[in-house]
């Protein structure tokens, strides 16, 4: 091909034996991180306490900023802001903003869930994000979140993750009696209703009285001798099911990583070590984790919350400017994953405008579906500015779209910060099964992306 034509380049066919055992140990880190922060509180918490080992202090509102600074952010435990305070005049320079978040698709427990039949008990859930939701029967499923008691003492759980641990469960049919359900369209075959966790089997014998001689009893017997649960605490609780699956390698090269939760902590994790790792102090730079993207970026804690703009208020203010000179001169990464072209489902893509595993960091100028619809649809000079600045920085990138016009699309959290006057562009790592519970990605994307979010900051 000659050297007027474009070509993706791959990343591990141009590596040399220092990039490769770069890529292979920075994966090793980032699979740490996604198997102890597999849902956004347990990933903020991570965070922050990676943070405070960088030298970040708490911010609160009304401190005084300076250059030198380095703070975060702690909302409500699901939702993080990192802010390193540059040399530059903000009011010219604006914000260097990468933002990620740290939510996934999962399966929740209800607020009323415990109820027993036929000798079993059950968990009533409502599933979390765009789930297909056959996926999630027939594997092991660990119990993850929150429960505030009657006295107001915060019980954080994890059960299902240790080897001693039980896994929790939702049951699906034999193939020998799933006639009728194999002549369903695949994304009928299983409700949401009918996502009940199995909880438990051994009724409790020792009841003075045969009403209370129940699975149920029993269950609320346990929980509330190991860990001072009553059924009320439920009413009060945050508690979710994920895979207790582990991050692995995947195939004898072991250049994949197979993980739950890949969507979007794949993005968060070079977000945040591209902060703490890069030394060069002259722009301000934002990292900002967010929560709840994955159901429209609401609440407090989504990125649609005035908390953003908040923050950049304080800054403004420290400074003696105004928010909308820092805006209008801020730019921004919405890092988060695109889907990667797979070989296996060839039609749902276009293969000249995919993402390919291993070629690179993913930029996507525009997400939505059918005619861009919901998008932030970056302006030419902003992909410009970028493109230079990774070539010249040796960054390995593509560009990809979320599959064929017509068929499918996605949004991110771009369109909600661009709405501020700041320009946007999604950028991240091509992600196969996205959204299963087991989702796979490479480890050379994932390096590309960290180096990406290093140059950006530089």
């Amino acid at each position: 091909m000659s050297e007027l034509a474009y070509k993706r380049t791959n990343v591990y066919e141009v590596a040399d034996e220092k990039l490769m055992k770069a890529i292979f140990d920075y994966a090793e880190g980032y699979k740490t991180f996604i198997d102890e922060g597999k849902t956004e509180r347990e990933a903020c918490a991570y965070v922050v306490e990676a943070a405070k080992k960088a030298g970040y202090k708490p911010f609160e509102f009304g401190m005084k900023l300076k250059a030198g600074d380095k703070v975060y952010y702690d909302n409500r435990g699901k939702n993080v802001y990192l802010l390193k305070i540059g040399t530059a005049d903000v009011a010219k320079d604006g914000v260097r903003i990468i933002a990620s978040h740290i939510d996934s698709p999962r399966i929740d427990l209800k607020q009323v869930p415990l109820y027993e039949t036929d000798g079993i008990a059950f968990g009533k859930t409502h599933y979390y994000g765009g789930i297909r939701k056959y996926q999630w029967a027939a594997i092991p499923l660990a119990l993850h979140g929150t429960v505030v008691l009657a006295n107001g003492e915060a019980l954080n759980v994890k059960i299902g993750e240790d080897e001693a641990d039980p896994v929790f469960y939702i049951s699906d049919l034999l193939p020998h009696l799933a006639a009728k359900q194999n002549a369903k369209p695949l994304g009928e075959a299983i409700g949401g209703e009918d996502l009940n966790i199995w909880f438990g089997n051994v009724p409790y014998t020792a009841a003075e009285n045969d009403k209370d001689k129940t699975v149920k009893e029993n269950l609320l017997k346990i929980l509330n001798e190991k860990y001072g649960i009553t059924e009320a605490d439920f009413l009060s609780a945050e508690l979710s099911l994920v895979p207790s699956f582990k991050a692995k390698d995947i195939g004898f090269d072991r250049a994949l990583i197979g993980a739950y939760g890949h969507d979007d902590r794949v993005c968060s994790y070079p977000a945040y070590t591209a902060l703490f790792d890069e030394e060069s102090n002259e722009h301000t730079v934002m990292v900002i984790l967010a929560d709840k993207e994955e159901i429209g970026s609401e609440g407090t804690t989504g990125m649609q919350c005035a908390l953003f703009t908040d923050l950049i208020d304080e800054i403004a203010a420290s400074f003696g400017v105004t928010s909308a000179a820092i805006r209008a001169h801020s730019m921004c990464l919405s890092a988060d994953v695109n889907a990667g072209y797979d070989p296996n489902y060839p039609e749902v893509c276009e293969k000249l405008n995919s993402a390919y595993l291993s070629h690179g960091a993913g930029i996507t100028k525009f997400t939505g579906a059918r005619g861009k619809s919901g998008s932030n649809d970056a302006n030419a000079e902003y992909v410009g500015y970028l493109r230079k600045l990774f070539d010249e920085n040796g960054v390995i990138w593509q560009t990809g779209e979320m599959g064929r016009v017509d068929v499918g699309g996605g949004g991110t959290v771009a369109k909600y910060i661009a709405n501020m006057n700041i320009d946007t562009i999604d950028i991240g790592v091509p992600v196969i099964s996205m959204h299963s519970p087991y989702e796979v990605i490479s480890k050379a994307d994932l390096y590309e992306n960290y180096l990406a979010f290093r140059a950006f900051i530089k």
